[in-house]
């Protein structure tokens, strides 16, 4: 295992699938010369050229669209959106053609491309860069929807994705890209559906994804040390399709779920989630499903207001004594 962190996982995986194959491509605003704005394309302008690491201009529609049309030619290209706040100048060529052409060609045609955008909200980046987008994402027929909580999966969900001939939206934490864990060394593909139980538990299941994914495991920890409570996180790496299966088997076994995201709660991922508890286990439930997530507001500039509309481990913690009633 080499231990790195998540932007050099990133940066391998796109070395690894370029070298592997010339029609892989990047492109996106300032992954070239500078490296990318989180160093996840660091040297690799350097290394295969400018035909093959793209700068593009701040037209986010317009590099999307077209790297999107050169994957109906064979091209399978990276695309890299600086904020996913900026991708909903990106949406018309990814709702609208990328998920829908092989239908709507009746499988002449494949858009075999990745586009990766860090959102969520980081330090002081105001509203307008404070975006969490990934409900709308995953709410879109033909497009697959991942977002990693490590850099190993980081690494492997970007390798499948690439040679995977679905488009594929991966969402990253812009919190995340300093983050160190444990990487193979050999080449490794993690699956692009599905979900990983990341802390083993019997009283409740805490269901997160990325960042909030580590704060279910150190509600999991506190719960234990000081309430007795065993709780299992279980990771939703894969936001669409939505492993079903994994959501029912662990509240089978643990009769409780707490859903926690850093996302408002209106139509999000939390809300899918219940929608599928209530379908599917509803007579295996001990107690009415809970969600922890973001206030109703867009986020605040101010440090402490910032951090008052989000919540963290420790609304994690609350939310399961008030369900245990201790």
């Amino acid at each position: 295992m080499a231990d790195i962190m998540m932007w050099e996982a990133i940066m391998r995986a796109h070395d690894e699938e370029m070298a592997n194959d010339p029609m892989v491509i990047a492109m996106g605003e300032d992954i070239g010369v500078v490296g990318g704005t989180y160093k996840a394309t660091t040297g690799l302008y350097d290394k295969y050229g400018e035909q093959r690491v793209i700068d593009t201009p701040i037209s986010e529609n317009g590099y999307t669209g077209l790297g999107i049309g050169a994957s109906f030619l064979g091209v399978r290209p990276i695309i890299e959106i600086m904020s996913v706040n900026f991708a909903w100048l990106a949406m018309d060529q990814i709702f609208n053609t990328a998920a829908k052409v092989r239908y709507m060609s009746g499988g002449q045609l494949q858009a075999p491309v990745v586009i990766r955008s860090p959102g969520g909200t980081a330090h002081q980046l105001g509203s307008q860069h404070s975006a969490r987008m990934e409900k709308v994402f995953m709410g879109i027929a033909g497009l697959r929807v991942v977002t990693p909580s490590s850099p190993r999966q980081a690494y492997g969900l970007l390798k499948s994705a690439v040679r995977c001939n679905d488009p594929v939206f991966i969402n990253e934490h812009e919190l995340m890209y300093n983050m160190r864990g444990d990487v193979p060394e050999d080449e490794y593909f993690h699956p692009l559906e599905g979900s990983e139980i990341t802390r083993e538990g019997r009283d409740v299941t805490l269901f997160g994804y990325n960042i909030s994914v580590h704060w279910c495991l150190k509600a999991a920890e506190l719960l234990s040390k000081h309430h007795g409570i065993e709780a299992e996180v279980v990771d939703l790496f894969t936001l669409s399709p939505l492993d079903r299966e994994g959501i029912r088997n662990s509240v089978s076994k643990t009769h409780r779920a707490v859903i926690v995201e850093e996302a408002e709660p209106a139509v999000g991922v939390g809300a899918e989630v219940m929608a599928v508890i209530n379908e599917e286990c509803f007579f295996e439930l001990d107690a009415a499903p809970m969600r922890v997530s973001a206030l109703n507001v867009p986020i605040p500039y101010n440090h402490a207001m910032e951090k008052a509309a989000l919540p963290d481990e420790n609304n994690v913690v609350e939310a399961v004594r008030n369900m245990f009633g201790v």
